[in-house]
This record gives C-alpha cells, sequence and structure tokens, in this order.
C-alpha cells in the first residue's frame, strides 16, 4: 500500500498524460493540414459547427490536450485546477460520446486519435471513464494538500499554467495556419514531359455533391457503348465528360502513399486491358507541388484536378477516405472503393467489375 501511495500518483499523471500527448499528435497525423481539415468535415461539422468555427475550434482544442498532457507533469496547483479541468473535458467528451452512440450507433471512427488509431465511440467512451476513474483515484492515493507560501509563488504558478496553454495554443496555429481560399483563379500547376493527352486544371467553384436518387436526363448525345440508361451523377462539375461511357474517377492526396499505389495497380490494368475506361483525377490542395512525382510513381499522367481539402472532403463524401476510386457507367456509380480497409481499391475485384454486366 505504501508503494502504491509513493508511485501510484506519479504513474496516473504520465498515463493520462501520456493519452492526452498522443491525442493531440495522432490529430496532426499524417500531414497537420490533411488532418485538421478530415478531423473538422468528419468530427466537428456533423456535430453542427461551422466549418469556419470548426477551423479555430480543431486548432484550439489540440493546443488544450497539448498543454493538459505538459502540465500533468508539473506540480502546478494538481489538485486544484488541472486535474479538476482535465476531468472536466473528459467528462464532457463523455456526453458527446454516449449522445453518439445513442443516436447514430456505435459506428465509424469517434477521431480521438485522428488516423492514427480508429476507435469506435463506445472504446472512447470506455478509454475516457477509465481516465476519469484514474484521475479521481489519484485524489484517494495523494491527500497532500497543496500550500503556497506567498501570493507571489501563486501568480507565478498562475502565470506559468498561462504561458504553457497559450504557447501549446499558438503552436498548434502555426504547425497549421488556417488556410484562406482565394477567390482569384488559382494558376495551373505545371507537370513535368507532359503528354498530348495531359490535362491540367484547377477547381475553384463547389462542385455538385453526389446525392442518392440520381436526376435523369435525355439531352446528351447518343453514346456508342452499351450500357445503363444516362444519368447525372453528381460529377459533372468535375469533368464535363464524366457521364459519358465507362469512366474511372479518382480522389488522391498527391503525398499519399496508398494514393501512388493505387495509381500504379489502375495503371497496370490500364496497359493489360484493350478498351480500359478513361482515368480522371481530382487531387487533394496538399502538396500539389509532388503531383509529376506521383504521375512519375504511377507509371503514367492522368487528366487531373486540384482542389481545395474541405471541398475534397465534402465531394468524396462523408465517412470516405482516400484512395477513393468510382467507376462510372454512363453516370451511374458501378463501384466506389474508398479508404485502405475492406472497401480499398482491389485490382482482381475490379477486373469483374469491369467484365459484369449493367447493375
Amino acid at each position: 500500500m505504501k508503494a502504491m501511495k509513493k508511485y501510484g500518483p506519479w504513474t496516473i499523471r504520465v498515463i493520462i498524460s501520456f493519452v492526452f500527448l498522443l491525442s493531440a499528435v495522432a490529430k496532426l497525423y499524417p500531414k497537420p493540414s490533411y488532418a485538421l481539415t478530415y478531423f473538422e468535415v468528419h468530427q466537428l461539422e456533423p456535430m453542427g459547427i461551422p466549418l469556419e468555427i470548426g477551423a479555430y475550434l480543431s486548432r484550439f482544442l489540440i493546443g488544450v490536450e497539448f498543454a493538459i498532457a505538459i502540465l500533468l507533469l508539473l506540480p502546478l496547483f494538481l489538485r486544484k485546477l488541472i486535474i479538476p479541468v482535465t476531468i472536466f473535458m473528459l467528462g464532457v467528451f463523455i456526453i458527446e460520446l454516449a449522445y453518439e452512440i445513442f443516436s447514430s450507433g456505435n459506428q465509424g471512427n469517434c477521431g480521438c486519435f485522428g488516423t492514427l488509431i480508429e476507435m469506435t465511440p463506445l472504446e472512447a467512451l470506455i478509454k475516457n471513464v477509465i481516465s476519469v476513474g484514474l484521475l479521481l483515484l489519484y485524489y484517494v492515493l495523494d491527500d497532500k494538500k497543496e500550500r503556497l507560501s506567498t501570493d507571489f509563488q501563486s501568480r507565478a504558478y498562475f502565470s506559468a499554467i498561462t504561458n504553457v496553454l497559450l504557447v501549446s495554443i499558438f503552436s498548434v496555429f502555426l504547425i497549421a495556419p488556417i488556410r484562406r481560399e482565394s477567390v482569384s483563379p488559382s494558376k495551373t500547376i505545371p507537370i513535368e514531359n507532359p503528354t498530348k493527352d495531359s490535362v491540367v486544371h484547377r477547381l475553384d467553384v463547389t462542385p455538385e455533391i453526389p446525392v442518392e436518387g440520381k436526376k435523369k436526363f435525355d439531352t446528351l448525345k447518343p453514346l456508342v457503348d452499351l450500357g445503363p440508361k444516362q444519368v447525372l451523377s453528381g460529377y459533372e462539375s468535375l469533368f464535363k465528360d464524366i457521364n459519358q461511357g465507362k469512366q474511372i474517377l479518382c480522389f488522391f492526396a498527391p503525398g499519399c502513399d496508398h494514393c501512388r499505389a493505387t495509381a500504379k495497380a489502375i495503371t497496370l490494368l490500364k496497359k493489360s486491358h484493350k478498351n480500359f475506361p478513361p482515368v480522371q483525377i481530382v487531387f487533394m490542395d496538399e502538396e500539389p507541388e509532388l503531383i509529376p512525382d506521383f504521375f512519375q510513381f504511377a507509371g503514367a499522367e492522368y487528366t487531373y484536378s486540384v482542389m481545395d481539402i474541405i471541398k475534397f472532403w465534402k465531394t468524396l463524401g462523408n465517412g470516405k477516405e482516400v484512395p477513393g476510386v468510382v467507376y462510372l457507367w454512363n453516370g451511374n456509380v458501378q463501384k466506389f472503393y474508398q479508404g485502405i480497409d475492406k472497401e480499398q481499391f482491389n485490382s482482381n475485384d475490379f477486373k469483374k467489375v469491369l467484365n459484369k454486366a449493367v447493375r
């Protein structure tokens, strides 16, 4: 029991500090701007928080997590301020997660550790409840009262806490500055050794987002290839010919290794199939300077556009991940591959899909 009282409080502080540090770092993985917009679009906006506010709130929350991780290891008003604030913050998360489970079920990634460690809402709820329990146990094991000798020492403690908090928050804003969308036309991004079929442009208008129950139309010219009746896919503002015949529409991030591997797999399929559908790519506006290297790795160049990160996520679809590969036939979605798990792009499966009749 003596050993528990001696080492228990410090062990609890280290454990909870590590959890908050991991949570903050994970929300910036693999790249800050990419990860934060993912968090804002997939986690904050579904809660009713506008993206304009979410951009600030996401950085503020991560800054607070960094600050708590640091302050839990410092002897500054632990019992009176730091631990109560930590318990309160965890309590808010518990209520939010409980409501999410009740209203939407235990589905998807809660976003507590970003995309680094995916957790369901229930798993995150259990984690937070255990964390609160450990912090309450801290009060039982460490019953020493915090005494300050002078008012000057008290002010010094508050000043140190404030400095840690402000530095942590401002550091996140410096690491991932909020990007302002330009209202003026964007410059096209050149590619090395362009081919005559290469097309490059940027999307500076909000595209129509695909919805279920596609609106039908009969105004397009008759198509050469047979297939389902032509419909509006919702992607026609991205590429004007996307609803004509068989088409492959990809959603990639230039620096994403999984996206590069998927593009390379598509290139290999294209070389082995005589009538392979045209491939068109929408790139996330994250490290666009890597696009030439992306195509070099893929082994071919394709028609592509570059889209603002937030618009990219919204166009890809709520809950969907990169790499995204959509196979369309006359505007009808025949197959939608996304992410790196069970719905990821699979060459063998896609061969079967291409050979299938209209579904």
